[in-house]
């Protein structure tokens, strides 16, 4: 148990003037819902609070756009929906890190730390595989997971996921400024609530119970951080590479002026996802409203996917970030030092790079004379793996480039293998002394990380049909 009971709502009245609503049924009553025992898993430094609730054949884990599961016990549709899902899985829900009652970091919310965090919190509670129900922006999260690590995800279902927000660029500045200024602003965050379900927003203890959850979720200028990486993260790449079985659900909404750019063209997106995700069912469920817990429609849906019998996975195929470095004029550096005194040195920046590797989880597939080509599951620690080795070389009198890449790659034997490889590679010779470069998709997966990068405009890679756009890491 969280403490106790939630205290019941009851006959909830107008505010007061200090904006408070008296609940009529006072704390001694209650919703019937005793909320799950919150523990917490380590990522990193940072500790993860996470639920688990049912005893279901399958692990599911439940991954929202924002809102804290934790706190959202306090909303009786969400408490039901979870209810709903647990009654056939184990549900495992965690509260993103720098939301609810999960650690503030310092560092941005970027997809691929919330990837650790899952990670973490299955680890955890002991799962080897689980389903990944996503919600909106947690759908890019949850699909980027099932491309990485697919023999841990069981299946995978998006629900009105994007592969990039729809909207101008004005339009999600708009969003982020608008959170930041109307997040705990009660009249005009139930503008949203209404918006995203009108058949709810005319019961009291769900506005109540919204307003608790949010404010307990986050504060504004997080609230913005969270919607900033919204706008900024895009998967398209990466879509191809989910190799599990996979269930798109999406539902047609009334118009509705004051809705977001993300609950307009659904069905558009779910098209569009079901189209790059290699067999990839889509389905259209009843209502006509934008949240997940609006009605049973999605929850059933799940359960019928889930309970289908299908083949076990076999991951031959992943989604990695790979690295490749060399020595800028190592031929010349070679003969003025000496043989002997080059082998020295060489030795030295192998050492420094397989400490680097270490330090950022890097996978070394492959050394040939003074270069590395290495893997990653993450692209911003590929990068600041990059950055490091570079450093690192720059203290022995070594100047050294590096470009990467992040592509569904083959594994063969241990070694990854695929046209994802030889981009990477192409991209690393395109760098110049004490440069990182990196392709357009490295850049879209790793949004609010703070990395900035320059646009170096495209570039035709030997071997490569297709031209590819590339960005200089800049610092």
């Amino acid at each position: 148990m969280l403490g106790c009971e939630v205290g019941g709502l009851g006959e909830v009245g107008a505010p007061d003037s200090r904006g408070f609503v008296a609940a009529a049924g006072g704390v001694g009553e209650t919703w019937g819902v005793e909320l799950p025992e919150v523990e917490y898993a380590r990522s990193g430094d940072l500790s993860i609070a996470y639920q688990v609730v049912g005893d279901g054949p399958v692990d599911l884990v439940y991954v929202p756009l924002l809102l804290s599961p934790v706190f959202s016990w306090y909303v009786p549709q969400i408490s039901e929906f979870f209810r709903q899902l647990a009654s056939f899985s184990r549900l495992i829900l965690f509260d993103k890190r720098g939301t609810g009652a999960s650690d503030r970091p310092r560092t941005p919310p970027t997809l691929e730390l919330q990837m650790d965090d899952v990670r973490a919190v299955l680890d955890a509670v002991g799962s080897e595989q689980a389903a990944l129900l996503g919600a909106g922006h947690g759908g890019q999260m949850a699909a980027l997971f099932a491309a990485t690590y697919p023999e841990r995800t069981v299946a995978l279902v998006l629900y009105s996921t994007f592969a990039r927000l729809p909207g101008t660029a004005e339009e999600h500045r708009q969003i982020v400024r608008g959170t930041r200024e109307h997040w705990g602003r009660r009249e005009l965050m139930e503008e949203s609530w209404r918006a995203q379900a009108p058949s709810l927003f005319d019961d009291p203890a769900y506005r109540q119970g919204m307003m608790l959850a949010s404010l307990a979720t986050a504060s504004p200028g997080a609230a913005a951080e969270f919607r900033r990486t919204l706008t900024e993260a895009d998967v398209t790449d990466i879509l191809p590479a989910i190799r599990v079985p996979t269930l798109i659900l999406y539902r047609r909404l009334v118009p509705e002026p004051i809705n977001p750019p993300a609950a307009r063209g659904l069905e558009q997106e779910a098209r569009q996802l079901a189209a790059a995700i290699p067999d990839a069912q889509m389905v259209l469920i009843g209502g006509h409203e934008y949240a997940p817990f609006a009605g049973r429609e999605l929850g059933s849906e799940v359960e019928r996917f889930l309970r289908a019998p299908r083949a076990a996975p076999v991951p031959d195929r992943v989604l990695a970030t790979v690295l490749f470095t060399d020595i800028v004029a190592s031929s010349e550096q070679a003969v003025a030092l000496g043989d002997k005194a080059w082998r020295e040195l060489l030795g030295q920046h192998r050492d420094a790079v397989r400490l680097e590797l270490r330090r950022f989880r890097g996978e070394e597939m492959d050394t040939a004379g003074d270069g590395f080509f290495a893997a990653f599951d993450g692209p911003a620690r590929a990068i600041g793996c990059a950055q490091a080795i570079i450093g690192a070389s720059a203290e022995l009198g070594l100047q050294v480039r590096a470009g990467l890449h992040t592509g569904e790659c083959e594994r063969d034997d241990g070694k990854l293998i695929g046209i994802a490889v030889h981009i990477g590679a192409r991209v690393a010779a395109e760098a110049d002394s004490g440069q990182i470069l990196v392709s357009s998709t490295v850049k879209d997966l790793v949004a609010g990380s703070g990395i900035e990068f320059e646009d170096q405009g495209e570039h035709q890679l030997k071997g490569i049909s297709e031209a590819w756009r590339l960005f200089r890491v800049a610092w």
